[in-house]
């Protein structure tokens, strides 16, 4: 009986050949744009319709209306009530669903292509005629405000809201938690849902991935669509900032927490920045993987916790770069002192040679695993609209991250990771981990 060799493992094989779909692009008298990627080895179609209708563009007293106007979109039209449209979706096999952001709504359908017309019909009665029944509305915002009310005993999402508020300044949205306040949402009617998917419901983009033609596609959605004309109002202005360049350490007293929820970060570039690559590259071998620097240092070496992940939060606007984990009250400290470490060393002395290559083969290894669906390939030519990427971003992908060098990501970590402007964030026991904190010497601490 032979024996495998479990010390030696096997070496990776070669790169396969990945080619992103081509797309055709035209844009309809009534100003909706349609993006058609024909994928034929199935006889299935998935559908976008992107609006930017998002809570980016909302005022702090309106936060949450968007997410809450998509959530009830579902719920019934002046046809058909929320159960009908239900049964309509279920008679012709077709799935929707409705996701909104800070960049705008996504309206999503998937069926069989024989059944396109009719789900297409389906989809474009949810959005132009509208009802937001009274009963769905109630229940959506309770829903909502119980969410809210849900995310302020979580200490993981307690922790992600405190970073947002310390990263971002006063007035910018993304200081914000997405789905608003309890007081903002508390204070919406069913009047303030028509009334903006009256003004923002316009026509944006649809994106169509599966196994129909683009001059098929075109025709029909030129008829369903027919008579929905308009513009959104103005986007909102303004540069995303922070609150301080000082760096500082901000705890949320839980009184006997035994485990504290650390947040790490500060503001970073947007989505179309030319960094993107060599920042993806970068954020791969500092916590964007298993095998990262401070997974191997806080999970392996240290035993601090089961996990530590960094990412840069890109969005249209700007967003921000972020470390964040969990560990135990007592080594909280040591946690904190290990992640600035990290920071710290790499921006000082960047990366290695291995490390840009195991990443990069890595990412250029995965993307098309993420791309083995329509769904897939619909989600990632939404993004070429959402944040106004170039037309080839996907196609040239992992040949921009292949050519990706030890100097760039080195200059991209020193550019854009910024340690002696971190905000650290920490959920726990103020009584056990400030003195502990303090005695680091990272900077102020402050707790509330």
């Amino acid at each position: 009986m032979s024996r495998f060799d479990r010390s030696d493992p096997p070496g990776a094989g070669p790169m396969r050949v990945f080619d992103f779909p081509d797309v055709d692009v035209t844009r309809l008298a009534t100003g909706l744009e349609v993006r058609v990627a024909r994928l034929s080895r199935l006889p299935v179609v998935s559908v976008n319709l992107f609006m930017p209708a998002g809570e980016f563009e909302l005022d702090p007293d309106r936060a949450g209306l968007s997410v809450l106007t998509g959530d009830v979109l579902e719920g019934g039209t002046r046809k058909r009530s929320g159960a009908e449209l239900d049964e309509a979706l279920e008679s012709v096999g077709a799935r929707m669903g409705v996701s909104t952001g800070w960049e705008g709504t996504n309206v999503s359908i998937s069926c069989l292509a024989d059944r396109l017309p009719a789900a297409l019909e389906i989809l474009a009665e949810a959005v132009l005629e509208p009802d937001f029944p009274e009963e769905e509305f109630a229940r959506a915002r309770d829903q909502s405000l119980a969410a809210i009310r849900q995310r302020a005993m979580d200490p993981s999402a307690l922790a992600s809201d405190q970073a947002s508020m310390r990263y971002f300044a006063p007035g910018v949205p993304y200081a914000r938690p997405l789905g608003g306040t309890v007081e903002s949402v508390s204070a919406l009617g069913r009047d303030d849902l028509r009334g903006y998917a009256d003004a923002w419901y316009r026509p944006g983009t649809l994106v169509v991935v599966g196994d129909i033609d683009s001059g098929e596609m075109e025709e029909m959605a030129a008829g369903v669509f027919s008579g929905w004309e308009g513009v959104s109002p103005p986007r909102r202005d303004g540069d995303i900032v922070p609150p301080t360049r000082e760096r500082k350490i901000h705890v949320v007293d839980l009184p006997g927490a035994v485990q504290s929820e650390i947040r790490v970060g500060h503001v970073t570039v947007g989505r179309s920045h030319p960094d993107v690559f060599s920042l993806v590259v970068a954020n791969t071998l500092l916590g964007g993987a298993f095998t990262s620097r401070l997974n191997l240092n806080l999970r392996e070496r240290n035993g601090f916790t089961y996990g530590v992940r960094s990412r840069f939060n890109m969005r249209n606007r700007g967003g921000c770069f972020e470390v964040s984990t969990a560990v135990g009250a007592e080594v909280t400290d040591a946690a904190v002192r290990e992640i600035m470490t990290e920071l710290e060393t790499l921006v000082r002395e960047g990366p290695t040679e291995e490390e840009v290559r195991a990443s990069r083969d890595y990412v250029a290894g995965v993307f098309p695993l993420q791309l083995e669906t329509a769904g897939q390939v619909a989600s990632r030519m939404t993004e070429v609209v959402v944040y106004g990427l170039p037309e080839d971003y996907h196609r040239t992908y992992r040949d921009r991250i292949r050519g990706v060098t030890v100097d760039d990501a080195a200059r991209a970590v020193g550019g854009h990771v910024r340690p002696g402007e971190a905000q650290i964030v920490v959920v726990g026991n103020a009584e056990e981990i400030v003195p502990r904190l303090e005695a680091l010497g990272l900077g102020p601490v402050e707790v509330g």
